[in-house]
């Protein structure tokens, strides 16, 4: 039987991951709607791109929170319904109320369903999961960003990497949480559709964390 508190989780998850932060973060700090420049998303890679990286990172911070909370939402819940914490059936309630936060960060109904392409809050909800894997995830992002200055092959790289590392270093022996992870590569496939092309064709946006761009 659905409880009228198991249906509050779920709505309460897709309100976390409605929180549309580049959009209100910029408006509020900088006046700007991101979606309305740069690549038009209201995501944290749009908002470095378009704010910098102080405004980014915050964007990045809060969004990944939305998606680490969201998750963990089945700890309100009582034992009888989500199992016990250690379990696969409370793994799945996590991983469900994960996918609803993301599915709240791409169609958020406080930004009229335009959202971003949910990467960080996918990375709170992998944090949240299973956060060995996660750290996998941030390393190769790191790495990434730091060697070719891009946030979408970071992103990207970083999707392909929590279903390699929970299946062949951590050996899960969850299978929906090896799904979830097939699934997350599909969504980042899908959503950085227009990244791809422009790194194909050698336009997409560098970021400098670290150092300026070379103004020659």
């Amino acid at each position: 039987m659905i409880s009228i508190y198991l249906v509050g989780i779920v709505i309460l998850a897709y309100l976390f991951g409605s929180i549309p932060t580049a959009v209100w973060f910029g408006q509020a700090f900088y006046g700007v709607d991101v979606r309305e420049y740069g690549s038009g998303n209201a995501g944290a890679t749009n908002t470095f791109r378009v704010l910098g990286k102080k405004a980014g990172s915050v964007v990045m911070f809060v969004d990944i929170l939305k998606g680490w909370t969201a998750t963990n939402l089945p700890y309100l819940l009582d034992s009888t319904v989500v199992g016990n914490h250690d379990g696969p059936q409370f793994v799945n309630f996590q991983l469900a109320l994960g996918v609803i936060a993301v599915l709240g960060h791409l169609f958020p109904i406080f930004a009229g369903f335009r959202g971003g392409k949910g990467v960080a809050t996918l990375f709170g909800m992998v944090l949240a999961i299973h956060w060995p894997a996660a750290l996998c995830c941030v390393t190769v992002f790191l790495v990434v960003l730091f060697i070719f200055h891009y946030v979408s092959l970071g992103s990207i790289l970083a999707g392909f990497t929590f279903p390699f590392s929970i299946a062949f270093i951590f050996k899960t022996t969850v299978p929906s949480v090896l799904l979830y992870g097939i699934a997350i590569c599909a969504l980042i496939l899908v959503t950085h559709q227009k990244n791809i092309e422009r790194l194909l064709k050698g336009k997409e946006s560098k970021i400098y964390l670290f150092k300026k761009k070379s103004s020659g």
